[in-house]
């Protein structure tokens, strides 16, 4: 499978999406094993996160500013939404926050690849 921008993986299940999970919605029939599925645009948050020891507890934060990447997450578990965030830290950018959610995801994964 050519993927432009991003690259690909295959997964052994159909993937659908967490709230479709919730919702009911079940991938369509014939959506077996070794999907490949494109990742394209992924982030690589190593240029946006930063952790310095003596900024915010050694927290990872965004570029250097005392916004944490979990103050971020906070804002998006409690229901903000990207247009939200920017607006009330204009010093943010979409790229920050699609940052936060791949460190998050990597750092579930290590711990999911640690425990494994």
């Amino acid at each position: 499978m050519h993927c432009p921008g991003g690259r690909t993986r295959f997964t052994s299940t159909p993937i659908i999406g967490a709230s479709a999970a919730r919702s009911g919605v079940r991938p369509r029939p014939g959506l077996a094993s070794c999907q490949p599925v494109c990742i394209v645009g992924r982030v690589d948050y190593r240029k946006i996160i930063t952790v310095e020891p003596g900024k915010r507890g050694g927290k990872p934060c965004i570029r250097g500013l005392r916004i944490t990447v979990y103050d971020v997450l906070d804002y998006l578990a409690a229901g903000l939404t990207h247009e939200q965030i920017l607006k009330e830290f204009p010093y943010l950018t979409e790229e920050d926050i699609r940052a936060c959610l791949a460190y998050a995801a990597d750092r579930e994964r290590k711990l999911v690849v640690a425990a494994g």
